[in-house]
């Protein structure tokens, strides 16, 4: 039989381990909670579940987390299309391509750049405290930014209208991602508007 001392460390050990793996449990149903009630009214229900509920950083507990997870998410996407595109051009060689996919790398470096802004009025918006106003104008930044992205990536897609071919394809299934999970980041953003910021913890 063990000694009572072992027994007594392996007791505490046990409940270590059973409070830990609990705890993180219950972080995740949290953040799969407020994923799921928030992604039901998004632009792209199916598509904001998948990649919130993948998304790899720190647990999500209140709408502010959630908008920027979605406009992280909405920035790796505009990147990963910008390494494409600027592949595309330098290969590229027919005439009436060519204009559209240089216009297309232009849209889409000014999409990464106002997604970027748009995650940093995120991170100043004071969700609790503070001014009105202030308030106001973080959010009226962040929307703005995020319209403006939205808006670029429309117009890349613009650029291709009576051209037909591979390159317009892999153009339009790249850009077509980057547009639908920034259109869910806008949703997102206009939710905190909805709420004046509150934040929205989703209790086990």
């Amino acid at each position: 039989m063990a000694p009572p001392q072992k027994l007594f460390l392996a007791a505490i050990f046990a409940a270590v381990i059973v409070a830990t793996t609990t705890g993180d449990g219950s972080n995740n149903a949290a953040g799969e909670d407020i994923v799921h009630s928030s992604c039901m009214h998004a632009s792209y229900p199916s598509l904001c579940i998948r990649t919130l509920s993948t998304y790899s950083g720190p647990t999500i507990t209140n709408r502010r987390e959630l908008a920027q997870a979605a406009v992280k998410i909405s920035l790796s996407h505009a990147k990963a299309a910008a390494k494409k595109l600027a592949a595309v051009r330098e290969t590229v060689g027919k005439k009436r391509e060519k204009p559209a996919v240089v216009d297309c790398v232009e849209m889409i470096g000014d999409s990464v750049d106002e997604l970027s802004r748009t995650l940093g009025a995120l991170k100043h918006l004071r969700i609790s405290g503070g001014s009105v106003n202030e308030f106001r104008w973080q959010m009226s930044n962040a929307q703005t930014w995020a319209s403006a992205a939205l808006t670029d990536d429309d117009t890349c897609l613009d650029g291709f209208q009576g051209i037909d071919g591979e390159i317009k394809s892999e153009v339009k299934e790249w850009m077509t991602k980057v547009a639908r999970v920034t259109s869910n980041a806008l949703y997102m953003i206009n939710q905190l508007d909805d709420k004046r910021g509150k934040p929205h913890v989703v209790r086990p």
